[in-house]
């Protein structure tokens, strides 16, 4: 079993039926909650230098996917974690978040920023378990967050930590 990352464009063809899929779930739980300020995607948030999309592939299978765009000069966001659903809870959205930050540090951000839907407890699972500091209050109930102050986005962040240099002989 091969499994490798590959930066793709967030436009390209084999990514379309994917994201189509993720929006489907997000439909699936918030219904048109998120539609009335839904955000603009633009696809030059998505690449290189201060963004990325990738790809984890299993046997050149696409399996999950993830992507960072810029929050602010420091702060990179992450977006569009998925993972296959039958592959889902074995680790595979761990190890694009893992991806994503080795490779949003490299490209100069010294924090993550993120969000996630009220309705999503296994993705904020994932973040708690990932060292993501949520800036929201655990102890309610998620539904909660939906209601106005409120805008349903429960927000997340990371510090970077700066990397260890490795001694070579």
């Amino acid at each position: 079993m091969r499994e490798q990352f590959r930066d793709v464009s967030p436009e390209a063809q084999e990514l379309q039926p994917i994201l189509a899929g993720l929006f489907g779930e997000y439909a699936a739980r918030y219904g048109d909650y998120f539609s009335r300020d839904a955000e603009v995607e633009r696809t030059e948030w998505y690449l290189a230098p201060k963004g990325l999309f990738i790809v984890l592939e299993r046997n050149g299978e696409i399996i999950a996917t993830g992507a960072y765009k810029p929050f602010d000069a420091q702060t990179a966001e992450i977006k569009r974690i998925w993972t296959k659903p039958t592959l889902r809870k074995q680790g595979l959205a761990a190890r694009v978040v893992q991806e994503l930050e080795r490779r949003a540090q490299r490209a100069g951000y010294r924090q993550i920023y993120l969000t996630t839907g009220f309705r999503q407890p296994e993705a904020v699972r994932l973040y708690l378990s990932q060292g993501y500091q949520a800036q929201f209050d655990l102890n309610r109930d998620p539904e909660e967050f939906s209601q106005p102050p409120f805008d349903g986005r429960l927000r997340f962040t990371k510090a970077l930590l700066a990397e260890k240099l490795s001694k070579t002989a």
